[in-house]
């Protein structure tokens, strides 16, 4: 099976601008091609992940991978996908952030005697002369046709704004400084990223009459119904460990669909397709294995085999005994947390993060989805002493959500 095959059969293909060519390139050739990534937090997350998958893929398959990180369009903000205006980030934030990037990728990308490169697009575009951009880039670009583009006609009622605006140019800017000065051939991301793609080919056919540059996009991150993946309770899955635990991580997909997990293994994994195939045949409680193999396969990937190791047998111990482990999510209750020596239920959930707020604790307990060392939660009242932590308790959220809570 060829490079290019493979990427379709495991269901990673969106759009290409030229499949033709995009697979002769592929599968025939030793290209250089690139991924930008806006530095607009400071962790990757799990739709990142894909991305750098598909980096690692076609770097194994002997091109060559730029990573490009967006010191400069981070400032104004990708308006694809969102419903307001990117947060401004200070510059500082935005290299603080990129760093952060710098060090995540690193783990799944192969960086070392240039075999893949990392650049920042800052250096070329805080340079700019505005003039000079307009008439360069500017020109070719028609108003009219920005306008139908998705990512621009799901803000018009909302409102966009003029900074904004310009960001499908300074992406497609990026496309054409690669082209010249690296042999840039492909440019590739995820299929929310179209209009943007073919904008920069398109910049290079215009500007240096060149027609051998080419994009393609791959599937977004999507469960069996539509909906993003990558977002919990708690916000985004991310790949730092500080702010998504590895366990946590693992929990997350372990917890993913039956009808999302064949999918994800293919996309997000390494598992050859002939042993994929065989996961295919389980159902039921069969799929269950399934869904170790994924996450424990995905949590190697980002944390490494020792913290994967510690998720799976963390999991096991807590679904096969229901015992605690010291590899659960945890939080240590201090005196200042007690009033009059006791602490009530709800505030616990919230101290946690297993709820937002003491009304949304309210509705979990009083919808049966709270237990404590196995013992439902009826009484939102509830109060526990210091006493009832000394040996640690568990709490039960849901089916799925387990923590533990320990006095300090």
């Amino acid at each position: 099976m060829t490079v290019f095959e493979e990427l379709k059969a495991r269901g990673l293909v969106a759009q290409c601008t030229n499949e033709e060519k995009v697979q002769d390139l592929l599968d025939h050739h030793k290209i250089t091609f690139y991924i930008g990534f806006d530095a607009t937090a400071d962790s990757l997350h799990v739709g990142h992940f894909l991305q750098l998958v598909v980096m690692s893929r076609l770097q194994k398959a002997g091109h060559r991978p730029i990573a490009l990180l967006g010191g400069g369009t981070t400032m104004i903000g990708d308006p694809t996908g969102k419903t307001d205006m990117r947060k401004m980030l200070t510059p500082a934030e935005i290299e603080h952030n990129a760093e952060c990037f710098r060090k995540q990728m690193r783990r799944l990308v192969d960086f070392s005697d240039g075999k893949a490169v990392m650049i920042n697009n800052a250096d070329w575009i805080l340079k700019f002369n505005y003039m000079d951009f307009l008439r360069e880039v500017g020109v070719h670009f028609s108003v009219n046709r920005m306008l139908t583009a998705e990512c621009f006609k799901s803000r018009l009622e909302k409102g966009l704004s003029f900074i904004e605006f310009n960001y499908m140019l300074l992406q497609s800017y990026d496309f054409l400084h690669l082209y010249r000065t690296m042999d840039c051939k492909m440019q590739l991301g995820g299929d929310d990223q179209w209009s943007n793609i073919i904008n920069g080919a398109d910049l290079i056919r215009r500007v240096d009459g060149k027609d051998d540059a080419y994009g393609l996009t791959f599937t977004l991150l999507t469960t069996s119904e539509g909906k993003k993946m990558g977002k919990t309770e708690k916000g985004a899955v991310w790949l730092d460990p500080e702010k998504t635990s590895p366990y946590e991580f693992f929990q997350y997909w372990r917890n993913v669909g039956d009808a999302d997990v064949i999918r994800c293994m293919k996309l997000l994994t390494f598992i050859p397709l002939d042993e994929i195939a065989e996961y295919e045949k389980l159902e039921g409680a069969g799929l269950n294995t399934v869904k170790e193999r994924l996450a424990h396969e995905i949590t190697m990937m980002v944390h490494g085999k020792e913290e994967a190791d510690k998720a799976l047998a963390a999991a096991k111990a807590l679904f096969g005994s229901g015992a605690a482990d010291e590899n659960m999510p945890s939080t240590t209750l201090h005196s200042e947390d007690f009033t009059d020596g006791q602490i009530g239920v709800l505030a616990l959930l919230v101290k946690t993060g297993l709820a937002s707020s003491n009304g949304e604790a309210r509705k979990l307990v009083q919808g049966g989805g709270v237990s404590l060392d196995g013992e439902k939660v009826s009484d939102p009242k509830m109060m526990l002493s210091m006493q009832d932590f000394a040996q640690g308790c568990v709490i039960k959220k849901g089916k799925k959500t387990y923590h533990k809570v320990i006095a300090g």
